[in-house]
């Protein structure tokens, strides 16, 4: 039986993070989204790993649960991703990378290591004056079993690729380690097809996360798989690239991200990388350097045209969140309680964001929500959408409408 996993997220416990990430939360949330595995986020902290301790119950072959009183069962995983930033090359690099290991022993025994570079007390996602490499080496000593990924690979001022303080090539950051990167998170940002431009990734298995920051951003992207809920099977089927069990990603679309174009957000600038190449990138009206994007990056660095797909490629499915959904079709914003009772209704008849978005009929959606909002469900399935591509740490926008057919669609939602 198939499911989703989310295994990149951040708690309470990291910096810029709703003081509502807890472990209740996170699985009540999942729950809601249909999501069965959910990385844990920041085990590094002291605190949080001896919460995760007393909260979690062992269900064998490394996969922990939580259950409460209410019946929510979520399955999880102990992740956590750090911020490491050292000189390599004669410049320096800020990248971020998740670990996952199986038990708690592996996670305080790679804590016992880490604390020497920096303070894991600090920040859910510590900052470590620490080689990529050399943690590398030193994590697959300590826990053979860890597995370790470079996170959104390509934004612009923590990643991989990242144009300020990344590499050109994978191997420049983890040397002889890279034998031990088996996969690439794509980030929001970006998407498999774009990654797909540059035959250096074709080894790697993409994977994506929501890298949530509150309990309404978990699953903004998610794994699917078709195997056991077992650490060791979902780590195989990830470093082969196991087309029959890892089914498909579910992505942003990369345009919404936040990096997706370059630009300068104080001049409220955003251009493509064409037209920051033409203006040298730099802002057309104040003249500073622009914050060079990801797509911009992925041209630079790609030995392949656009629309190149690989041999062994896993799909993919592009998806907008529920609630931003029905805000969109509303008018309204996605926090507000119109959108909460009607993204409520939804999930009690249905039983998770994901199987209204993926599987659910329009002649089903529309017997339980207005019209208009199974249509808008019904286009983002299809990639029916436009998008104003996100810029310098700006979300893009996203129309499930073209604002004509939004005019004629007058119809008021049904509330019940």
């Amino acid at each position: 039986m198939s499911f989703f996993a989310d295994l990149h997220i951040h708690t309470k416990y990291s910096r810029a993070t709703s003081p509502q990430m807890d472990v209740k939360s996170i699985a009540e949330s999942a729950a809601k989204k249909g999501i069965k595995l959910m990385g844990t986020g920041d085990f590094t902290h002291p605190t949080y790993l001896k919460e995760l301790a007393k909260t979690l119950e062992p269900a064998g072959s490394g996969i922990y649960k939580y259950a409460d009183q209410s019946g929510t069962d979520t399955n999880f995983i102990l992740s956590t991703e750090v911020n490491n930033i050292f000189e390599k090359f004669g410049k320096l690099r800020k990248v971020h990378i998740v670990i996952l290991v199986p038990d708690f022993k592996d996670a305080e025994n790679i804590n016992g290591f880490l604390g020497r570079y920096g303070k894991l007390e600090s920040d859910g996602r510590p900052t470590l004056s620490l080689d990529a490499e050399i943690m590398v080496k030193k994590i697959i000593e300590i826990c053979p079993d860890a597995f370790i990924v470079p996170a959104h690979i390509w934004t612009p001022w923590f990643s991989l690729f990242g144009a300020n303080f990344g590499f050109d090539k994978i191997e420049e950051c983890f040397g002889d380690q890279t034998a031990n990167i088996f996969a690439l998170e794509t980030g929001l940002s970006s998407d498999p097809p774009m990654n797909w431009r540059l035959s250096t990734l074709d080894r790697f298995a993409l994977i994506s996360n929501s890298d949530a920051h509150s309990p309404a951003t978990i699953g903004r992207e998610v794994n699917c798989f078709d195997c056991k809920l077992d650490y060791f099977e979902v780590i195989n089927v990830i470093k082969n690239k196991d087309r029959n069990r890892f089914k498909f990603t579910v992505e942003f679309f990369p345009q919404e991200g936040k990096y997706h174009w370059d630009g300068h957000r104080k001049c409220g600038t955003r251009i493509s990388p064409e037209e920051a190449l033409a203006h040298n990138n730099l802002c057309p009206k104040c003249g500073k350097r622009i914050t060079i994007g990801v797509m911009h990056r992925v041209i630079e660095l790609s030995d392949r045209e656009e629309g190149t797909i690989p041999e062994n490629a896993l799909p993919c499915k592009h998806l907008i969140p529920l609630r931003e959904i029905i805000a969109d079709v509303l008018s309204i914003g996605k926090d507000s309680k119109t959108v909460q009772v009607e993204y409520n209704k939804l999930i009690y008849h249905f039983g998770s964001e994901f199987g209204c978005l993926l599987d659910i009929s329009f002649e089903d959606l529309e017997e339980t929500t207005s019209r208009q909002i199974a249509q808008g469900i019904t286009n983002v399935r299809e990639e029916k959408v436009e998008v104003i591509p996100g810029y310098d740490g700006v979300y893009g926008e996203i129309k499930i409408f073209k604002e004509e057919e939004k005019e004629k669609k007058t119809e008021q939602i049904r509330l019940f």
